[in-house]
C-alpha cells in the first residue's frame, strides 16, 4: 500500500485563501478574526494525517489524529504506531510511506521505531512493515496529503465566525471521514 503521511496546523484565526465569484467592483475577501480576551483555547490545532492509497481502484482512506502541542518525534511514532494498529486490521502488511523531510520524520528516535518494528513484523509475522520514502526538499507538490489539506481548510473555514476548537476539529474530521479519537499528547520528557 502507498502512504503519504504530513503534519499540518489548523487555525481558528487565519482564513484561507479562496476563490470568490461576485458581480460588485469590490472583491468578495475574508477577514482575520480576532480572538476575544476571554477566549482561551488554542489559535491553532496541530494534526497528524496519512493519506493512503490500497490499489488505484480502491478509494483513498485519510487516518487524522489531533495533538496537544506540536509535533515531535515521540508522537510520530505514536500516530505511526496507531495507523500500524489500523491498517494491519484492514489486513494491510506493509506500508511505502512517502514523507518531507522534517527533523522528527528523520530523527534517531524515528528511525529507531520503524527499524523496531519492521523487525518485529519480520519474527512474528503480524502488523505492518513501513518503508519510509523521503520526498526531496522543498517539494510539496510531490506528497498528495498536501492538496488535500488545502481543500480541507478551504471546507471547513467559517468567513465571518471564530470556531470554537471543538468545533473545528469536529468539522474536520467529518471531511475527512475519520473517527475522531483522543489527542496525541507530548510526552512530559520532550516537553
Amino acid at each position: 500500500m502507498l502512504g503519504w503521511e504530513d503534519e499540518v496546523w489548523w487555525s481558528r484565526v487565519a482564513q484561507p485563501e479562496q476563490p470568490s465569484w461576485g458581480g460588485g467592483a469590490q472583491p468578495l475577501r475574508l477577514q482575520e478574526l480576532e480572538r476575544p480576551k476571554a477566549d482561551h483555547e488554542p489559535q491553532a490545532l496541530a494534526c497528524y494525517g496519512l493519506l493512503v492509497r490500497h490499489h488505484p481502484t480502491a478509494p483513498e482512506q485519510m487516518l487524522v489524529r489531533f495533538v496537544n502541542g506540536r509535533p515531535v518525534s515521540a508522537i510520530t511514532t505514536a500516530f505511526l504506531a496507531e495507523c500500524s494498529a489500523q491498517l494491519a486490521a484492514q489486513g494491510v502488511t506493509a506500508v511505502l510511506l512517502g514523507w518531507d523531510n522534517a527533523s522528527w520524520h528523520k530523527s534517531q528516535t524515528v528511525r529507531t521505531w520503524v527499524r523496531t518494528q519492521n523487525q518485529s513484523v519480520k519474527r512474528t509475522g503480524q502488523g505492518v512493515r513501513i518503508v519510509p520514502c523521503r520526498l526531496p526538499v522543498k517539494s510539496p507538490w510531490l506528497n498528495p496529503i498536501e492538496p488535500k489539506w488545502v481543500h480541507g481548510k478551504r471546507a471547513v473555514s467559517e468567513p465571518d465566525r471564530l470556531l470554537s476548537a471543538d468545533e473545528l476539529e469536529a468539522r474536520v474530521c467529518a471531511y475527512y471521514d475519520c473517527t475522531r479519537e483522543a489527542h496525541l499528547v507530548m510526552p512530559k520528557q520532550v516537553a
